[in-house]
């Protein structure tokens, strides 16, 4: 943060006590032309002594000055700062308190002061030093602030930290947690900051890889001070299912989170301005499911089992999967579900009729002479998003999930989650854009961290994530046209444990840090960085 520096005038206060001292000594040579004005010095009895020298007036202290101050530094960076001359604030003789009726802050307040080491004196009125937190929403007839928008005030010894919405306030105090981390102090001046991107998060493959409750809570710690606001949870795939079920406990995993353990971290995320969204990725990645229940395996023409992949033309499948769905959605209480969509393997064979001419078959019946079994596919990816829809949830779908030329089209209200261009018939970005559809960037090319590195993924670097990607470049390194940008809403770094024993936990958090911290500086604002690479690694080392 540079500090702040105090201009001391030592050599100004040197030169003036030589003249004062000059000057009197020229005045004592001047005995018997004394103007008579009395005098503190060469007095008898109170009386003035002819020829006395007046005592000069003593010099005031020198007064601090500061240069203007600097923004802070975090991460992501503020947006604005406007510059002023002061002191700032540092903790000490302050507490926090929260405005009048903004007690919905009370759960901010409480961990800014914890985290600072300073008091909580709850609702009431700002002293000189405090912090004060409080929500200020648009005056009537003004524009309306932007969500998770928040200014922070430094001036006078004190601190004012004002948002939009509760979230916004929350990252005022992350801004102000950060700047005192890193510079000691939060600069004089006022920030307005906001997001550029409404969705910006980690997701976490749990399901080929255990994950502990407390390693998911820390996750969850680092990811609000860097301002992002969902946490993915892929918990079921082909090697486990981790979370507790009461619908249906024959498909747990051994290792798995309890319903409790989830229920705390769900709360915590909620008081830390972050969603959870969970996953069960459905028709394929379904392995732990089928492995309990064999009958619904898809197998092709020669009888073959087709790896992950549930089969879709037996009702007894829907069923199962929606009961799931159903259990888990009160559990969550998330916005959001991730119904999958993705990777089926019926639809990477080649010619996917002539393998699977059971499910073609069915999909003719159902949807007309044209139809194919990728209609199949998109009409169980739209079938679950209804489920989720009726019990108040917005669905998401891997990109990989809707298709070109069907007679069935997914749902126009699936949110997109574009992860690769890699698949079989891969479609660009552009496709699902000029549908009208909204996007949230996943972009294996910078965001994928998979376990082991399999086919040829290699661990994304902090750096090239910092200095190449920005939320428009959601296949490849190529961005799409700057038109688009409205309907990116976001994205997320991802976890995948492919090979779940190459790394422990605590090396995936490791491994994850500063490529977590990059997304978080692009999502934020996508711009070229002032800071460049390596002045964000020593700010990174600061921040701890």
């Amino acid at each position: 943060m540079g500090g702040i520096r105090v201009k001391r005038h030592s050599v100004r206060t040197r030169a003036t006590t030589a003249l004062v001292a000059a000057a009197a000594a020229f005045s004592m040579t001047l005995a018997g032309c004394s103007s008579g004005e009395s005098g503190t010095s060469g007095t008898t009895g109170g009386a003035p002594v002819r020829g006395a020298v007046k005592a000069p007036t003593p010099t005031p202290s020198p007064s601090r000055t500061y240069a203007l101050s600097k923004a802070p530094d975090t991460i992501p960076a503020v947006r604005e700062h406007e510059p002023a001359r002061g002191p700032g604030w540092r903790p000490g003789r302050g507490g926090v308190v929260v405005a009048k009726g903004s007690e919905g802050l009370a759960d901010e307040g409480r961990l800014l002061a914890q985290e600072l080491k300073i008091g909580y004196r709850g609702v009431a009125a700002a002293g000189a030093a405090d912090v004060e937190l409080a929500l200020q929403p648009a005056p009537k007839g003004a524009a309306k602030q932007p969500p998770e928008s928040y200014t922070v005030l430094t001036r006078g010894g004190g601190v004012r930290i004002t948002g939009a919405d509760e979230a916004g306030v929350f990252y005022g105090t992350r801004t102000l947690k950060q700047a005192v981390r890193s510079g000691g102090a939060m600069p004089e001046g006022l920030v307005r900051d906001r997001p550029d991107r409404p969705q910006r998060g980690l997701m976490v493959d749990i399901a080929r890889k255990h994950f502990t409750a407390a390693w998911i809570e820390d996750r969850l710690r680092e990811m609000a001070d860097l301002k992002l606001n969902q946490l993915g949870l892929h918990f079921s795939d082909d090697q486990g299912f981790r979370i507790a079920s009461d619908s249906h406990p024959e498909v747990v995993s051994r290792e798995h989170l309890t319903k409790a353990e989830v229920r705390r971290i769900v709360e915590l995320a909620a008081r830390l301005h972050i969603t959870v969204i969970p996953e069960i990725d459905s028709p394929g990645h379904l392995g732990a499911v089928i492995a309990a229940h064999p009958q619904l395996q898809l197998r092709n023409v020669s009888g073959r089992a087709t790896r992950g992949a549930i089969d879709i033309g037996q009702p007894e499948s829907a069923r199962i999967v929606d009961e799931l769905l159903r259990e888990y959605t009160p559990l969550f209480g998330s916005a959001y579900w991730h119904i999958g969509g993705d990777e089926y393997q019926a639809l990477t064979v080649q010619n996917p009729e002539a393998s699977f001419p059971r499910l073609a078959e069915l999909a003719r019946q159902k949807y007309g002479p044209n139809a194919r079994v990728q209609d199949l596919a998109a009409a169980w990816v739209n079938d679950r998003a209804a489920v989720v829809r009726s019990l108040g949830k917005k669905a998401k779908a891997w990109n990989d999930g809707f298709f070109r030329n069907g007679v069935v089209t997914g749902n126009k209200d699936i949110e997109i989650e574009y992860w690769t261009g890699k698949e079989i018939g891969a479609r660009q970005p552009d496709e699902y854009l000029r549908e009208g559809r909204r996007v949230v960037n996943l972009n294996d090319e910078y965001l994928y961290y998979v376990l082991g590195e399999p086919n040829q993924f290699r661990y994304p670097t902090g750096r090239r994530i910092y200095e190449q990607w920005t939320p428009l470049v959601l296949r490849g390194t190529q961005p799409v046209a700057k038109g688009y940008s409205d309907q990116i809403l976001g994205g997320r770094f991802a976890v995948w444990c492919d090979l779940s024993q190459a790394q422990t936990q605590d090396q995936v958090a490791s491994g994850i840090r500063m490529p977590l911290r990059a997304t978080a500086q692009k999502l934020w604002d996508p711009r070229t960085p002032a800071r460049d690479w390596r002045g964000f690694q020593a700010l990174s080392q600061k921040l701890g």
